[in-house]
């Protein structure tokens, strides 16, 4: 099995779960986070005060898949999550040693479908 690592950009979460799901993979988990990259970071003066964002907000989304489906996810994340900008995200591709289902004890892929 495989666990598909997505960074992207908050505001294209919909449109990255609905190609998922057109392509018929339904699970997954969201986090908020923050991080940088080659963005550059902004600043703005209020009340005399500087404030400098460097560490934007961005989701992270993971999907555990057989070890054949991983590329093809890689692709869906991709092609609904690029703007061709700077700052699109990043997506990466870990082993996964086992997974099991907490409710019925199934292991291994059964466990993820």
């Amino acid at each position: 099995m495989k666990m598909v690592h997505a960074i992207i950009r908050p505001e294209l979460l919909e449109e990255v779960k609905r190609s998922l799901e057109k392509e018929g993979f339904h699970g997954l988990t969201v986090y908020d986070v923050r991080g940088r990259g080659r963005q550059d970071s902004f600043s703005w003066k209020i009340r005399g005060n500087i404030y400098k964002i460097d560490l934007l907000p961005k989701l992270k989304i993971e999907i555990v898949v057989e070890d054949d489906q991983a590329q093809r996810v890689a692709e869906i994340i991709r092609s609904a999550a690029s703007t061709g900008e700077i700052g699109d995200g990043k997506i990466f591709i870990t082993h996964v040693e086992e997974a099991i289902r907490i409710r019925t004890g199934e292991t291994g892929p059964e466990a993820v479908k």
